[in-house]
């Protein structure tokens, strides 16, 4: 009597009872049911060998422990995911920092916003956006403001009124605090606001905008 573990085709017949195996695949479940099977309806004179029987049985433990390991797999990764986000959900609070310095400018665009976190109140500072080379081209001056984010609007005017070319162009600030301490901050530096979970993918909230968790490089808490 041939092996279980040969068995392809789609349709196994013994008296009456018919199973059907479309794709020729067995789960440990139909295999069993086989198994028993054919040890009831073997040839009582001409029974299984027992090489054949241990061969059914080691592959019957093989799938066995194939769907325990894929649990265990499955398992685990749900863990994983869970904790990742919970590890996310601490972030919330902290400094996050892109390390995106620059704003493109190209030739269709007629102004650019973007947006600095001041860590402390401002008491005096100026903004400057510097070309590749570390020209200063443009300075924005800072009056007296409570800590938190401000929102800037450059015309793509340096400091002489005429228009910048299309380049990359750094943005970041220095500013003195109220008691008179220096401070600097830059353009892609912003707290944690919240985080939010969308297809699969985990989204930061920085300023006005969410953005992907992936795309932060460094994570700390602020020292004022």
């Amino acid at each position: 009597m041939s092996s279980i573990a040969t068995i392809n085709n789609n349709a196994t017949q013994a008296g009456n009872d018919k199973v059907y195996n479309p794709n020729s695949q067995l789960d440990k479940n139909a295999f069993m049911k086989l198994f028993l099977k054919q040890l009831e309806m073997q040839d009582p004179t001409n029974p299984m060998d027992t090489d054949k029987m241990l061969e059914q049985t080691a592959y019957l433990s093989t799938m066995e422990m194939n769907t325990n390991m894929q649990k265990t797999i499955n398992t685990l990764a749900q863990t994983l995911t869970a904790t990742n986000q919970l590890s996310t959900l601490s972030s919330i609070g902290k400094m996050a920092d892109t390390g995106e310095r620059y704003i493109n400018v190209t030739d269709n665009d007629t102004k650019k916003d973007f947006e600095l976190y001041f860590g402390d109140n401002i008491q005096s500072g100026k903004v400057q956006i510097k070309d590749k080379a570390g020209n200063i081209v443009k300075k924005f001056h800072l009056n007296p403001h409570s800590k938190g984010i401000l929102s800037f609007e450059w015309d793509l005017k340096d400091n002489n009124a005429n228009r910048v070319k299309s380049d990359s162009y750094e943005v970041s600030a220095t500013y003195t605090d109220p008691n008179g301490k220096q401070e600097t901050t830059a353009l892609g530096a912003y707290p944690i606001e919240s985080i939010r979970f969308e297809n699969g993918t985990v989204y930061a909230k920085l300023g006005k905008k969410y953005i992907p968790f992936y795309l932060i490089k460094e994570i700390y808490q602020w020292q004022g």
